[in-house]
């Protein structure tokens, strides 16, 4: 599963893409695809909340 991390640069990466664009009905797409990758990132936790490794003490 893709992270919160991964999701959130690439719809901050075709923000950029669409900014960049002179092509209206492109950067259209664009801001569309940027809005479903937050919509996907947005319900999930800030940081990673799998096991730890056994060589891990927690904080």
């Amino acid at each position: 599963m893709l992270g919160k991390t991964y999701l959130t640069k690439q719809a901050s990466l075709l923000m950029k893409f669409a900014r960049t664009t002179s092509d209206s009905e492109l950067s259209a797409k664009l801001i569309s695809k940027a809005a479903d990758l937050k919509a996907l990132a947005d319900p999930m936790p800030d940081r990673d909340q799998g096991p730890m490794a056994p060589d891990v003490s927690p904080d």
